[in-house]
């Protein structure tokens, strides 16, 4: 696999449609690093897994994970030696708690879910770690029963800001003060209690300026009455932020000793998100387990593919068993690589431990890598072609495919030389299959086609089409070959019948037909062509080519008796001889049955001021009154 194969068929989309459903960045990290597996074994597992928490889900039980968060960097916090602030000490504790509740939701799911149950049995619980922060912390903030000590000092904290607060109300409330005060309120400055004083008067009241206002007409003092006090509280809260501290670190303290045992619980917790993402997924998409082998046997029933939404025709598919190598036919947009992109994203579902939107019966081969080359790949960094690009993508997946892969084609050999294309097309074709590929391919060539009934182990398909209605069914038809229906598509179109049949013979036989047409017959043809527009009478409103100007003019009054053309052109009349100009279309393929034609040589303001006067307008009287005046 490589990231061209999961960027064609989408993979990484189908990854986070699952993504939607998961509760925690824990299970949508570990889905950003899922990648298909090629071990059969660890595939079964994964499918055991999605399919025991499915039949959970269907019996109404839901894992608790709500409220679990991602602490892995809490964790690494700690690894580094660094301590937890109380919001990390929460989200620790109630990461914790989801573990037990979790463990305790699995411990009787035995019978319903043996590989689920066993991942909780590596669990731990830590409900003394879990009582201890909740103990400590409430409300992200060391509570003051976390110790006596901090009890203590929070206690004479408060008794000292009581006094200080005493002190300055009587400093307001004093007389003498009034006309030095700015605002009558007390405010907190740098943890300082502070008055607004007025800046003119701040020599005059003793005590330390904090901070002065950003227009400069106010500064906030700290009154000297209570600098002792706010020394003294300082030290107060110099001590708390110790015990805090101290509290702090050893409630972190006894999350490290614990932590090996914790990441365990982080990675089953990562692994139940995503199992039950995936459950989810499969239930809200009525998604089923399918078979798996490893002998490149893959059987579709009623498939769809994961992303496509809407009516979607289901898919029927088999290959890998009466044949290893299948050749696609069918038009343009006929859903040839619908086709190709449902077999490669259910395989890499299905390889990723995911369910399908399939029906009983379904079963997916699990390959060592699967190759696709699908649309246009080319590349203007490397000034590749988009036939070079192909040849180079192919090339690559030549190099790296071994027997037990799975190949994906999409209009191979396509982008050079018919012959060329479908000769190179069938030995490409032919290599991947004497190495024991399983190949897909899509193709237009007659030559692969005929190919692939001629050989044992190839089998054609086709796209069926509605011929009479010109529609694709979307119906993959295995066993038989399809056309581009270019010639149904043609003769609706009402292209000449014998033009049809003279290209059947020449798909057939390839009989050409080289009689050359005498030079007389065409220069007679052409001869008559000339006299013909030679001898057309003009109509007024023609639209006529200006061969000079090669410019296009419309005619306003025909032909006189010197050959001459009156034409409405940019505005203006000009005469022109006949043989200067072309007809283009005639006046009544351009405008309707009764249509005025007097209007298309006056202007929008002349003919809304001919209007105005035929409705009697005062205004357009007197505009047009105005206008005789200034001739005059």
């Amino acid at each position: 696999m490589n990231t061209m194969t999961f960027d064609k068929l989408q993979y990484n989309e189908l990854k986070d449609k699952v993504k939607s459903h998961c509760v925690s960045g824990l299970g949508k990290a570990l889905l950003d690093t899922l990648q298909p597996s090629s071990n059969i074994k660890v595939v079964r597992n994964r499918l055991n897994e999605t399919s025991e928490a499915r039949k959970l889900l269907d019996a109404e039980k839901h894992l608790p994970l709500t409220g679990i968060s991602n602490i892995t960097s809490h964790i690494e916090k700690i690894e580094k030696g660094m301590i937890l602030t109380p919001a990390e000490l929460i989200a620790v504790s109630d990461f914790l708690r989801g573990c037990r509740r979790i463990k305790k939701f699995m411990s009787d799911k035995e019978f319903f879910a043996p590989v689920l149950f066993a991942y909780a049995l590596s669990m731990t619980e830590f409900r003394d770690i879990e009582e201890n922060i909740l103990f400590a912390i409430k409300g992200s903030r060391v509570d003051s029963e976390a110790s006596r000590e901090l009890k203590r000092i929070r206690s004479h904290i408060a008794k000292t800001e009581e006094k200080i607060e005493e002190r300055l109300n009587k400093f307001l409330k004093s007389g003498a003060n009034k006309e030095y005060i700015q605002e009558f309120y007390i405010s907190k400055k740098d943890d300082r209690f502070t008055i607004p004083i007025k800046a003119s008067f701040k020599n005059h009241v003793a005590g330390t300026i904090v901070e002065t206002s950003s227009k400069g007409s106010t500064v906030f003092m700290e009154p000297a009455a209570v600098s002792k006090l706010n020394v003294e509280l300082a030290c107060l809260k110099s001590e708390e932020s110790v015990e805090e501290y101290q509290i702090l670190a050893t409630l972190t303290g006894t999350i490290y000793e614990a932590i090996h045992a914790i990441r365990i619980n982080i990675e089953c917790i990562s692994q139940y998100d995503m199992i039950f993402a995936k459950a989810k997924y499969s239930k809200s998409s009525d998604a089923v387990e399918p078979k798996i082998n490893n002998h490149g046997y893959i059987r579709l029933v009623s498939s769809k593919h994961p992303l496509l939404e809407g009516n979607i025709v289901p898919l029927d598919f088999e290959i890998g068993q009466d044949y290893r190598s299948l050749i696609i036919t069918g038009p343009n947009a006929g859903g040839k690589t619908v086709v190709l992109k449902t077999i490669g994203i259910l395989t890499l579902a299905v390889m990723s431990g995911f369910h399908i939107m399939a029906k009983a019966g379904t079963e997916i081969a699990i390959f060592d890598n699967v190759f696709v080359d699908i649309g246009d790949n080319q590349s203007l960094e490397n000034a590749l072609s988009t036939f070079s690009s192909h040849m180079k993508n192919i090339s690559d997946i030549m190099s790296a495919s071994n027997n037990n892969t799975l190949l994906l084609f999409d209009e191979i050999g396509s982008g050079t030389e018919p012959n060329e294309g479908a000769a190179l097309a069938i030995a490409i074709l032919e290599e991947f299959y004497h190495m024991g590929c399983i190949t897909v391919a899509t193709t237009h060539y007659g030559e692969i086609k005929r190919y692939s009934e001629m050989h044992d182990d190839f089998m054609n398909a086709a796209m069926l089409f509605n011929s009479e209605e010109l529609k694709p069914m979307y119906k993959l038809l295995i066993g038989k070959s399809g056309d581009s229906n270019a010639l149904w598509i043609s003769r609706k179109m009402n292209i000449r019948e014998h033009v049809l049949k003279r290209a059947q013979q020449y798909i057939e036989n390839k009989e050409y037909n080289l009689d050359a047409v005498k030079e007389s017959k065409i220069k007679k043809s052409m001869k008559e062509e000339v006299q013909q527009s030679e001898r057309y009478n003009y109509e007024i409103g023609d639209r006529v080519k200006l061969i000079e100007q090669d410019d296009y003019a419309i005619v306003y009054k025909p032909l006189d008796k010197f050959n001459n053309v009156t034409l409405f052109y940019k505005n203006e009349m000009i005469e022109v001889n006949m043989k200067r100009i072309q007809l283009d279309i005639k006046a009544t393929q351009l405008y309707p049955e009764g249509y005025d034609l007097s209007t298309l040589f006056t202007s929008f303001q002349e003919r809304k001021l001919q209007h105005d006067l035929e409705r009697g307008s005062k205004k357009a009287l007197r505009k047009v009154q105005k206008e005789i005046r200034n001739k005059k």
